[in-house]
């Protein structure tokens, strides 16, 4: 089972494909950890993508397709794979299609998980962690049960990341409306994509999910 995780920043698509592959026994596949690694391990293509990150540029999509496509060997991705948050463009959808076919591979469904801004915002802007253990929290949705220590390790340290404000948020939001909601109907054009509301409780997206890629199972 090959799937696609797509939605707006702050929807839920990290904390959903590691559910999915716990429940299916596929590989999580981050472009982001992918990208870590390959630098880490000193590949060829890390390398590359280190010497452009160093810049400060954005890693050429030919270089991320290079990655995912070494990525997909490897023995954890036999019985598939969910891919968070990537494709970003309608041009990487593209050369995405490009590599499976030459692998005689496809994807079986791409899902969108739908939330609306402002909650997004109120999501995002809220979020802070423990700096010893790095244990997630949020001013609304999961609060410290005693005010001013980490429910797991009792520190008194705290930090925010300093682009979870609402200004960074909305040119976030911005960027993905202008560059990733086009990728949405090039794969409704294939009759792929489906869509759950993101706004529910974790554990009823992940029941809409699950009805999703078992009815794509079934096709």
């Amino acid at each position: 089972m090959r799937l696609i995780l797509s939605g707006p920043p702050g929807c839920g698509k990290g904390t959903q494909a590691q559910i999915l592959s716990h429940n299916f026994q596929i590989a999580h596949l981050s472009t982001g950890d992918m990208l870590r690694e390959a630098v880490s391990i000193g590949s060829k293509i890390g390398l590359e993508a280190k010497k452009t990150m160093e810049r400060g540029g954005l890693v050429p999509d030919a270089v991320v397709i290079s990655i995912i496509s070494e990525r997909i060997e490897r023995q954890d991705c036999d019985l598939g794979f969910v891919l968070d948050g990537f494709p970003r463009t309608l041009p990487q959808a593209e050369a995405l299609d490009k590599l499976l076919v030459g692998k005689n591979l496809a994807i079986h469904s791409v899902i969108e998980i739908r939330v609306k801004d402002e909650l997004l915002i109120e999501r995002i802007s809220g979020r802070f962690s423990c700096s010893q253990c790095g244990e997630g929290y949020h001013d609304r949705f999961k609060q410290v049960k005693r005010a001013g220590v980490c429910d797991f390790c009792g520190s008194t340290e705290f930090s925010r990341r300093k682009d979870d404000n609402e200004r960074t948020i909305r040119e976030r939001l911005g960027n993905y409306y202008a560059q990733t909601s086009p990728v949405l109907p090039y794969y409704e054009s294939k009759n792929l994509l489906s869509s759950v509301d993101g706004m529910a409780k974790i554990d009823d997206v992940t029941l809409a999910i699950d009805r999703v890629v078992n009815n794509a199972r079934k096709d």
